[in-house]
Parts: C-alpha cells; sequence; structure tokens
C-alpha cells in the first residue's frame, strides 16, 4: 500500500493534480524571537512540478492514509521532521476539484512546533527556511499554496501559537 497514492489525476478541466488518492500539506507554525510566527517553507527542486516555488512541505495521500498521516509522513520525508514534537492544531481542506466524477482534494494540517525544529532536506527540495509569515508573500509561491494563503493565515491567526516552554 505504501506509494499507491503516486500518481497523477487530470481534472475535468484538464489540469493534472499529483495524489491518485488527494494530497496533503503541513502548514507549520514555531515562535520567533518576538513571540510573532514563523512558517516552514520548502523551496521546491527546479526538477519538480512547479519546481522553483515556495510551498509547504507535502505530497500525495496514500489509500489508507488520512490527511493528516499523509501531511505527516511527508513533512518527515521531505524535511526530516519528528510528528513526536509537533502539536496538530486543525485540518483544513484548501482545494477542490471534480476528476472523472470523484472529488481530489488538497487538505493542509495546521500544526505547530515548540521552536524552529532544525530541517533535513530530501531531493524534492533546493532549500527549507522558516520564514516570518509577514515574509511570504515575497517569495515566488506554489500557485496551489498563493491561493490558500491568505485563508490558512486568517485561519492560523485564529489559534494561539504554541510558545516554547520556559
Amino acid at each position: 500500500m505504501r506509494g499507491d497514492g503516486d500518481g497523477w489525476v487530470v481534472s475535468d478541466s484538464g489540469t493534472p493534480y499529483w495524489g491518485k488518492h488527494g494530497a496533503a500539506g503541513l502548514f507549520l507554525r514555531a515562535p520567533c524571537p518576538d513571540g510573532s510566527a514563523a512558517v516552514l517553507l520548502q523551496h521546491r527542486a527546479p526538477w519538480s512540478h512547479q519546481g522553483g516555488t515556495w510551498g509547504l512541505p507535502g505530497g500525495a495521500r496514500d489509500s489508507h492514509e488520512s490527511a493528516e498521516e499523509a501531511a505527516l509522513r511527508e513533512a518527515h520525508e521531505e524535511a526530516g521532521l519528528d510528528a513526536g514534537r509537533l502539536v496538530v492544531r486543525t485540518i483544513e481542506v484548501t482545494a477542490t476539484v471534480t476528476a472523472s466524477g470523484s472529488q481530489w482534494t488538497y487538505t493542509t494540517v495546521i500544526a505547530d512546533a515548540p521552536e524552529q525544529l532544525e530541517t533535513v532536506p530530501n531531493r524534492e527540495s533546493a532549500e527549507l527556511r522558516w520564514v516570518a509569515e509577514d515574509d511570504i508573500e515575497a517569495l515566488p509561491l506554489h500557485p496551489g499554496f498563493a491561493n490558500s494563503w491568505q485563508r490558512l493565515r486568517e485561519v492560523a491567526a485564529a489559534i494561539p501559537l504554541l510558545q516554547a516552554e520556559l
């Protein structure tokens, strides 16, 4: 079953989307020294779909996975993050398209870390970076992330940021 979600789905409008069973990503926040939030972003490798853009660690859901499981697995694969250090706060479906009569979705899992954790990029990443929320729009964003950024920011702003324990 592992990896059975890898593959493209073509929407009824002809646009390809990655993930036979949908896709999921991790919107991971951590506190900056001033108490504001930074978000972990992935600079996609040039060879990848939408390469050169910035987005969230994420990818295809396998048939047996929830969106949360897929997002946490992908964050581990792409950024070396340990799910045990993360606190899931909420889950948002941020894209839905029709493909051959069924629904393809991208689900964003919003989570917090107590601090800006160290990351280890895999080959899908040119770079991983903690970016202050106010600086995100200045980057060339992945189109899907760009379309959902304001909504995600509003949802996340309504949830108190987990602060590091003193």
